[in-house]
């Protein structure tokens, strides 16, 4: 069974937090007054909100504004590195939660605010402060995928969650939920921004990195997620993730040495 963590509404970290979450982790909802980084530099992090949810893997962090309610859940075993923020300095980055890539500076820099070793004073604060210049030079990545509210929505999604290799037709999802293709094509651009196709291509990207995760072959995870063939899969991969399946699994393997 995954192991469960309830935490209380509001949480009070200490400026800095590092450590190992077992594979289905999951943190109750809750919120923070300050800011919060997080860089899972092992296994993957996904975050939570009523706008969606956020993918971190071990080449990514995640970003949450202080006050936003938000949940997590590990896949994998999952080494996270956690950064506040204060509140006062959070206003130069997205005022919603986000995800980045994590550049060689700035996976060095977490690392080192977030051990035990000693810094000379103000030295800390200088760190911290490379690490907020490099991500507001960094373009947020679009590893999100938002939330419908739209019950008939909610029928499809959580088909498509439990089976992401699912290739069943809009209209034909459409029928179970109780709503017609039309009427369903419309509320997923009115309400999530965005149509059937591109959210149901998120939400096998998301899948996708948690197979990866787990060692599955590119063509393998091709197949399980929906794919009809790995050249496609690949292609969509890269234009959200911004790097090859392999590359992207090949990076895993050198976080977890």
């Amino acid at each position: 069974m995954p192991e469960t963590r309830q935490t209380p509404l509001e949480l009070d970290f200490a400026p800095t937090k590092r450590g190992w979450l077992g594979h289905g982790t999951h943190i109750a909802v809750h919120r923070h007054r300050q800011g919060q980084l997080l860089y899972p530099s092992a296994g993957v992090l996904a975050t939570t909100t009523e706008l969606g949810t956020w993918v971190a893997p071990a080449n990514r962090l995640t970003w949450t504004p202080p006050g936003f309610d938000h949940s997590h859940r590990t896949y994998g075993e999952t080494e996270v590195h956690v950064l506040e923020v204060p509140r006062e300095l959070c206003d130069r980055l997205p005022g919603r939660p986000t995800v980045f890539a994590v550049t060689p500076l700035l996976r060095e820099a977490l690392v080192a605010l977030t051990t035990d070793r000693p810094f000379q004073p103000g030295a800390w604060e200088r760190l911290r402060q490379v690490v907020l210049d490099e991500l507001t030079d960094i373009p947020e990545q679009l590893v999100y995928l938002p939330q419908p509210s739209d019950d008939r929505l909610r029928a499809v999604a959580d088909v498509l969650h439990t089976d992401p290799g699912n290739t069943s037709t809009l209209a034909e999802l459409g029928r179970a939920a109780g709503a017609s293709e039309r009427t369903l094509s419309r509320l997923f651009h009115a309400e999530l921004g965005m149509s059937f196709h591109q959210w149901r291509t998120l939400l096998r990207i998301q899948h996708a990195l948690v197979h990866l995760l787990d060692g599955h072959p590119v063509t393998n995870t091709a197949m399980r997620c929906g794919w009809s063939n790995p050249t496609s899969f690949i292609e969509a991969f890269t234009a959200i993730v911004g790097q090859t399946p392999g590359r992207y699994q090949s990076e895993l393997r050198r976080a977890a040495r």
